[in-house]
C-alpha cells in the first residue's frame, strides 16, 4: 500500500511558474532605470564635490601666496594648491574627462563639458562649473 502513486500531489503548473518569472522580469525593468539614475546622480554630485575642494584648495593657496586675480595656477609643486587638499589632486573626473584650470579668480575650475552632457537629464546643478 505505500508503493501506491498518489494522484493529489501539491505541485506549481507550468502557467505558474511562467507567471511569477514574468512578475519578476517586469519588477526588474521597472527598478533598473532608477538605479541608473541614482548611480548618474551620485557621479555627478561627486565630480562636484571634487572640483568644490580643489576650487577651495585653489582659493587657499592663492590666498596664502598673495596671487591676484589672473595668476597662473600651481598645483603641481610642492608648495603649490594640492598641498591644500586631504586627498590627492584629480586632474580627471570618474568618466575619464580632464578638469579644466583656469586662472585664479572666477572659473579656476571647469568640469569637462563631456562629463555634464553624459550626466545629464538627472537634475544635477553644475553651478559655476
Amino acid at each position: 500500500m505505500m508503493n501506491r502513486i498518489r494522484n493529489n500531489q501539491a505541485a506549481f503548473t507550468l502557467v505558474e511558474i511562467m507567471i511569477v518569472v514574468a512578475i519578476i522580469g517586469l519588477l526588474a525593468a521597472l527598478a533598473v532605470p532608477g538605479f541608473q539614475k541614482a548611480r548618474k546622480q551620485s557621479q555627478g554630485r561627486r565630480t562636484i564635490n571634487d572640483a568644490r575642494q580643489m576650487d577651495a584648495a585653489i582659493d587657499q593657496w592663492a590666498l596664502n601666496n598673495g596671487m591676484s586675480d589672473n595668476a597662473t595656477v600651481d598645483y603641481t609643486s610642492p608648495s603649490g594648491a594640492e598641498t591644500y587638499l586631504k586627498t590627492t589632486w584629480k586632474t580627471v573626473d570618474l568618466l575619464g574627462n580632464a578638469y579644466t584650470i583656469g586662472t585664479v579668480g572666477t572659473q579656476q575650475m571647469q568640469i569637462a563639458s563631456a562629463t555634464k552632457t553624459a550626466l545629464a537629464g538627472v537634475g544635477i546643478d553644475w553651478g559655476p562649473y
